[in-house]
């Protein structure tokens, strides 16, 4: 059992050495340039070698050979570009429905499309009614009950007045223009069909009414949008939710018209968040008096907003993350690189704002730091193995990570380690 357990440990210290010998070759004068960080897992090599992370010394040639380069931990604005993506949409505080008061039927169409543009009080259709002829007879026949009580004074007078107000208000509030009214009083004679007429300015998004319907009341016969001003409604992610307020201008920018911004500002930021997506959602306002803003087009949104205004930050590459905890290497007066623990705020571009664990001055490995770190985890690793002994005594064994003065390796040797590759041992 002892020979067995010597075996799996006297593999483990070759594989350690030669991962040793590896980190020291990269940073040897006569060895071959370091490869840049892409392609490295920077939580994986500042996890590898346990919570513990020794300082690690670097001359200034090897930090320049392997591509060190060093950055200041600095107070200032901090500015971040939220990106978003919308879809344009109805005002609905410009749209306006048609719907009838009364039964009838319809007589003739004058908007018979969708996509017409209209006026407001242009006509859309006539409509007759039998219901709306009784009211015109009721009203011809208060007129003519004023005209001959005139100047009687009394009550009787006083009644005649009364009961055309009245007709008149019925009139109105089946929504009978007032020069329909007047024309009625006037000619003394029913109108077969009256004209209705659009509520608002716009364009007919909706047509629900062909010639000779019958129509019953609130019936939509027609929806009118008013496209002067549109809705852009966003997605924000739920991290950039806090940058995001009421009355921020932003660009928004569709692939129908390239090279070309369209500024507008929130005005709105809905209260719940989509559970699906991890998105909230927002409403921006477009002005679009020639109609170039389509319903149902794609749109981007981005805007620029602060992070802080006087915080510290450091650049992104500094720092790596092990996923429990966030680690940057402080460059020492006496020129060691100590790891340190730090707590991140938010990413903007490439830098990060930092909460806590680093002062404002203090200089930090911006690039390259993956070697740093390994480095740094592998002489722990190396530091603390401890190898049982033939007697059941056990010695501990470590290699230095140190380098000379010429930016060479130097090492211990390593007692107890065998001399040619562990045998393979079976199950």
């Amino acid at each position: 059992m002892t020979t067995r357990r010597q075996i799996w440990i006297s593999a483990g210290i070759v594989g350690a050495a030669a991962i040793a010998l590896a980190i020291h070759t990269a940073m040897d004068p006569t060895g071959e340039a370091v490869g840049g960080m892409e392609g490295h897992d920077h939580a994986a090599m500042a996890a590898s070698g346990g919570d513990e992370l020794r300082p690690v010394r670097l001359d200034a040639e090897s930090a320049r050979r392997i591509g060190i380069t060093f950055a200041e931990a600095a107070h200032g604005p901090l500015f971040t570009v939220v990106r978003a993506v919308g879809v344009v949409a109805y005002d609905e505080t410009r749209l306006a429905e048609v719907s009838p008061r009364v039964e009838g039927w319809v007589e003739e169409l004058f908007v018979d499309f969708t996509g017409a543009p209209v006026r407001r009080g242009e006509p859309l259709l006539s409509l007759y009614s039998p219901a709306l002829v009784a009211a015109q007879e009721e009203l011809i026949l208060a007129r003519r009950l004023v005209d001959e009580t005139a100047g009687r004074g009394g009550r009787a007078e006083e009644n005649a007045r009364a009961l055309l107000e009245a007709a008149r208000r019925r009139l109105a509030y089946w929504d009978v223009a007032p020069d329909q009214i007047e024309a009625i009083e006037r000619l003394g004679e029913p109108l077969r069909a009256l004209v209705i007429r659009a509520p608002a300015s716009g364009v007919v998004v909706e047509k629900n009414v062909v010639q000779g319907s019958r129509v019953m009341p609130g019936t939509t016969l027609y929806r009118i949008a008013d496209l002067s001003r549109v809705w852009v409604e966003g997605e924000v992610f739920e991290k950039d939710l806090a940058l995001v307020s009421v009355g921020r201008t932003v660009q928004v920018t569709f692939a129908a018209y390239p090279g070309e911004s369209f500024e507008g500002t929130i005005s709105y930021v809905q209260p719940t968040l989509s559970t699906e997506s991890r998105t909230g959602r927002i409403r921006v306002e477009l002005a679009n008096p020639d109609l170039r803003l389509k319903p149902g087009m794609y749109g981007r949104i981005t805007f620029e907003a602060p992070i802080h205004l006087a915080g510290l930050h450091v650049p992104r590459s500094a720092v790596l993350t092990t996923g429990t905890r966030s680690i940057v290497f402080v460059r020492e007066p006496d020129g060691r690189l100590s790891p340190r623990e730090i707590t991140v705020g938010q990413a903007a571009g490439d830098h990060v704002e930092v909460l806590a664990g680093l002062e404002e001055g203090e200089v930090v490995v911006a690039s390259a730091n993956f070697l740093v770190a390994a480095e740094a985890n592998l002489g722990t690793a190396l530091g603390e193995l401890i190898v049982e002994g033939p007697a059941g005594g056990h010695e501990k064994h470590g290699v230095s990570g140190g380098h000379d003065d010429h930016g060479a390796p130097v090492g211990h040797e390593n007692h107890g380690a065998p001399a040619s590759p562990a045998p393979h041992v079976g199950h």
